[in-house]
């Protein structure tokens, strides 16, 4: 009976060792094989401060005072951003956002009305994917203003050549003759709620 037990036992870890070695064999080869084929780890993207789009909470404005054309209004601007000057409109921008003022004699007050009908089919043919468009009048420090808010698609980064789809805010003043347009432009979804209220909060006719 001794002989039976120590005779299985000496087949059972004889079993077993075997079992093991062609485990062991086997993983082996496979860790070598796929070793030599498994291609490298991508590098991570790099982290951003803000998400693409958002202006940072410390974010600093700046009071803008035309030195030409219709010089009578004054505007906060986003400090540090790239200006640039053609005709009667300034141009603010900085990575995927930008702030544009535009000035134009009118003979009367732009409305509701006058926006839909004129405007609207106007940026149609200009804007490209043009979508969205709702008008309304709103209130800002400097008084009533129409508001235009519609989506289009950013013109093609030169570099990376991407495209944008943009959110923005187009805002009419008037008065006594001149309009200005204040115009908001930013990523569809990017958290701009504040900063857009900033800049079209401080427009003041001066």
């Amino acid at each position: 009976m001794s002989y039976i037990r120590n005779s299985a036992g000496v087949v059972a870890v004889t079993v077993i060792a075997a079992v093991i070695a062609g485990c062991s064999g086997s993983s082996s080869g496979a860790h070598s094989g796929s070793g030599s084929t498994a291609p490298a780890q991508a590098t991570p993207a790099p982290t951003e401060s803000n998400p693409p789009g958002d202006i940072p909470d410390n974010q600093v404005f700046v009071a803008y005072r035309p030195t030409g054309g219709f010089t009578g209004f004054t505007v906060k601007v986003p400090e540090g951003w790239a200006r640039t000057d053609k005709g009667g409109t300034t141009v603010f921008t900085d990575k995927l956002n930008s702030v544009t003022i535009a000035t134009a004699s009118a003979s009367t007050a732009p409305t509701v009305a006058s926006v839909k009908n004129t405007v609207v089919p106007q940026l149609r043919v200009q804007v490209a994917k043009f979508a969205s468009p709702k008008v309304s009048q709103v209130t800002r420090k400097a008084g009533p203003v129409v508001l235009l808010t519609y989506q289009g698609d950013s013109a093609k980064d030169p570099v990376t050549g991407k495209v944008v789809r943009d959110a923005l805010e187009r805002y009419a003043f008037y008065r006594q003759g001149h309009e200005v347009d204040l115009t908001l432009s930013g990523p569809v979804n990017a958290d701009n709620v504040d900063p857009w209220r900033t800049v079209s909060d401080s427009f003041a006719w001066r």
